[in-house]
């Protein structure tokens, strides 16, 4: 049977003390062999007692013949040795025998006084194993017994609420407690077991309900006792496992932060460091973090704490870079410092290697800045929130921009509307679709080209670049001169290719490898050959072969494809004349010209000399016309405008505050300047607009026009001059006129020119009359003022160039007005027709015709 022992009140804490169920009949047995025990000893002792008795009075009956056998011994000396020996055995006999009597008297008390003791002492046993038996049947508590190798007993319940089992997979941890306070219990029981070491610790269940669990080591047994806690206990074992859970994450932290490479700290609420990491401590030269804390050693400078202690809040912590010497070299670290109720912390990051490539990507951005600023190229870069980060000289002088506006940093939206307002822009029929299209770039992602023809004649490429970090960069490149030159060159192409081909003088022209690259009419039609025989890449040697039958002697094609394809180093001309077998009489002439090619031009001299030497001198007369007009285009275009639009440009420069104040008369001199510059530019841009009218090479750039857009738009840019004039405008037109397909910038220019016009010849206070209507297709529009009219004689002149009446107008002009007006109605296919009378004003009506083209094309 074993034995159960349990843990009493007042004990030492060696452990609950536990057993097996049969405990009342472990002590009911004890209790009889004890009983049988004092009864047979009980039994021997009255026997004893009842031998003695017998000697007693055995002594009792002798005592009388032993005294009177004394009285006659001691009286006559009658006795003898022997029996007086007898006597005193007789005598010692009875004395041991009543000694005897007395000791076992003595032993039975004994016997009953111990015989009670033990009979109190069970009942006291039996009446605390009840207890305890009552105690472990406890429902908040639970005990589990190892004796040996056996199966462990399980004594007790735990509650309900616990999630505990109450059959044998309690002892299966992992499926009731958390997957920590279990791995930690088994440990714990395994070294229980094994090694009797006993453990006190509390647990918690997957219900989040706390236990306390005890091992300990008695009679050869492990026992654990599992008792759920409540109210005080339960909350101090809360906080026992919060806490633990605190330092663990405070040990964690204080090991990763000894594991980076970041001084950090802790200091008290006076300033002093209570807790550094290793990192720190190698930044002061400690040998250890310790040595730092004792020593007090500080990384930053006093100006630096101070400054961190002053501004630094529970709300709004420190962050902010510092610079202090770390191992005698000028460091920069990010330090954040925060203030917590038991002091303050904080941690410094090493920013030195960036601020180094802060610095050197400032002076990068400065070196780029100025290399730019030098750059005839307009540039403008914006940031990724749109604005204006940098831009150069040139891009002032294109735009004409207010210094102040552009260093106030301007979204690029903003920047394109101030230019539109100014009319810098390209003109368009959706402006909101045209600046969307515009500013996509900052999405795009690859680099966006886009012409724009400004209004001011200029055509600009403008490339806009998205950054790979946001923003963008702009640069205009100014093609103006480019597309002039590209258009006088198409036009002298298409003009010499038209003269060839008109020209009675046969003309073909071969390449270096003797294959005819062109000829005109007049060559195939003076030597009879078909013009697929001539066509581009025939070889000369089958070209003389179909010229064979007209003219086949040596002096011929043979000599031309020798001159043609010969490798002399100086190539040479040769003329002479050669006479057909049909009996016409040609003037040859070979003539080198540039890239190693050769012209063969052949002239019919048949009708007379004369009539080739004016040919001659009339294709002579016109190359050198065509070069005397892109001459004289290139020299306004280089010698009047380039100029002048600087002087407009310093004119408005010196109007402003950063030039320095102007007093009255320099200010009168500077509008006088500024108006001047404006009426010559417009005159030097007429000039341009007849010359390319004359030399056959303007094109009208068709589209489709809304007419009220238009007349608004025309209404307001004329206003300045009208208020300038005095004179007001009204415009008599349909609610709609509806559209028609034309020139946008020619039609405009038509109307501006004949309002100029009117307000110019009115009177200051009249008014000028705009009319306007539809005849089916046809625009039709008519300006009237209430001038002094136009003489008879000089209606039929009014349409030439340089025909002015400045004497009658407020001010004078070149006369070219009405003749551009003129060259842009024809343009159109229209017709321009003038009514005047003298003191009755004038009246000029215009018909333009609306184009008839796809509405696709119209649109592009």
């Amino acid at each position: 049977m074993s034995e159960v022992k349990n843990s009493l009140p007042g004990q030492a804490d060696d452990g609950p003390r536990a057993g097996r169920r049969p405990l009342s009949a472990g002590r009911d047995y004890k209790s009889a062999t004890a009983h049988e025990a004092a009864k047979q000893e009980h039994g021997s002792l009255a026997r004893f007692l009842k031998t003695c008795v017998a000697g007693t009075a055995l002594a009792a009956l002798a005592r009388p013949v032993l005294a009177q056998g004394e009285q006659q011994a001691a009286a006559a000396h009658l006795f003898t040795s022997s029996q007086v020996v007898g006597v005193s055995v007789v005598i010692g006999v009875i004395s041991a025998a009543l000694l005897s009597t007395l000791w076992l008297v003595r032993q039975r008390g004994n016997l009953e006084n111990e015989s009670r003791e033990i009979r109190s002492a069970l009942s006291d046993a039996q009446q605390r194993i009840s207890q305890y038996q009552a105690l472990i049947a406890d429902k908040n508590r639970r005990i589990v017994i190892w004796d040996g190798n056996a199966r462990p007993e399980l004594l007790g319940q735990l509650p309900p609420e616990t999630g505990a089992p109450q059959d044998g997979e309690f002892l299966a941890f992992g499926l009731w407690l958390k997957s920590h306070s279990a791995s930690e219990l088994e440990k714990a029981i395994d070294r229980l077991r094994d090694g009797a070491q006993s453990f006190d610790m509390v647990v918690e269940t997957i219900r989040d309900e706390i236990l306390e669990a005890q091992g300990r080591v008695s009679g050869g047994r492990a026992f654990v006792r599992f008792v759920a806690l409540n109210n005080l206990r339960a909350e101090l074992a809360e906080l026992r496992i919060e806490r633990d859970r605190l330092m663990t994450s405070i040990s964690a932290f204080q090991t990763m932060l000894d594991a980076i490479d970041m001084p950090a700290w802790q200091r008290d609420p006076v300033g002093r460091l209570t807790w550094v990491n290793q990192a720190y401590g190698d930044a002061v030269e400690a040998r250890s973090p310790q040595q730092a804390i004792n020593e007090g050693r500080e990384m930053l400078t006093t100006v630096a704490r101070e400054r961190i202690r002053a501004v630094t809040t529970p709300e709004s912590p420190f962050h902010d870079t510092i610079s202090t010497v770390v191992r005698g070299n000028r460091t920069f670290f990010d330090v954040v410092d925060v203030k917590v109720p038991g002091g303050s912390a904080g941690i410094a990051i090493d920013v030195s290697d960036i601020e180094a490539v802060r610095a050197e990507l400032e002076r990068t951005l400065k070196s780029h800045a100025e290399t730019l600023d030098h750059l005839a190229t307009p540039v403008a870069i914006f940031d990724g929130e749109r604005r204006l980060q940098f831009y150069n000289h040139a891009f002032v002088a294109l735009w004409e921009l207010d210094i102040a506006f552009l260093e106030s940093r301007p979204d690029n939206s903003e920047l394109l509307e101030r230019l539109r307002a100014a009319k810098k822009l390209p003109d368009q029929l959706n402006w909101k679709s045209w600046k969307e299209a515009a500013l996509s770039v900052y999405r795009a992602l690859d680099t966006q080209s886009d012409l724009w023809h400004l209004p001011n004649g200029q055509t600009l490429r403008v490339f806009a670049t998205a950054h790979p970090q946001g923003g963008a960069t702009w640069v205009f490149e100014n093609l103006t001169e480019q597309v002039d030159l590209e258009t006088r060159y198409n036009t002298l192409v298409k003009v010499q290719g038209e003269t060839i081909d008109h020209l009675s003088e046969g003309v073909a022209v071969f390449g270096p490898d003797g294959r005819i690259r062109l000829s005109n009419p007049a060559f195939r039609a003076l030597w009879g050959i078909t013009e697929t025989e001539a066509k581009p890449g025939t070889h000369i040697r089958a070209l003389g072969e179909a010229c064979a039958p007209s003219y086949d002697r040596p002096d011929g094609w043979k000599t031309f494809a020798e001159l043609i394809t010969s490798f002399d180093d100086e190539r040479r001309s040769s003329q002479g004349t050669l006479e057909l077998f049909s009996g016409l009489v040609l003037d040859y002439a070979v003539i080198p010209l540039p890239n190693a090619q050769t012209m063969l031009t052949f002239v019919n001299m048949t009708d007379s000399v004369r009539a080739e030497r004016a040919l001659t001198e009339k294709n002579e007369a016109l190359r050198k016309a065509d070069e005397l007009k892109n001459d004289f285009v290139q020299h306004v275009s280089y010698e009047l405008r380039s100029p002048l639009t600087n002087i407009i440009g310093f004119t408005d420069l010196l109007r402003t505050q950063g030039v320095g104040p102007l007093n009255e008369r320099q200010a009168e001199y500077i509008d006088h300047i500024s108006t001047s510059s404006s009426v010559l530019l417009t005159l030097v841009n007429d000039i341009l607009d007849l010359a390319t009218v004359d030399a056959g090479i303007m094109r009208l750039n068709y589209a489709e026009i809304d007419l009220n857009d238009l007349l608004d738009d025309v209404s307001m840019q004329i206003a300045d001059r009208l208020h300038e004039s005095g004179v007001a405008l009204e415009i008599t037109a349909p609610a709609y006129l509806g559209s028609i397909i034309a020139d946008p910038q020619r039609l405009k220019q038509i109307l501006l020119k004949l309002l100029a016009n009117a307000a110019n010849f009115s009177p200051e206070g009249a008014s000028i009359s705009l009319e306007c209507h539809r005849e089916g297709t046809d625009f039709v529009f008519s300006v009237r003022d209430r001038g002094p009219g136009i003489s008879p004689d000089m209606i039929a002149t009014v349409f030439d160039r340089f025909a002015t009446g400045a004497k009658s107008g407020k001010r004078g002009g070149a006369g070219l007005g009405l003749s551009i007006v003129d060259s842009f109605v024809s343009l159109h296919h229209g017709d321009v027709t003038i009514d005047s009378e003298p003191g009755k004003g004038t009246t000029v009506v215009c018909r333009i015709p609306s184009v008839n083209i796809p509405h696709s094309a119209a649109a592009e």
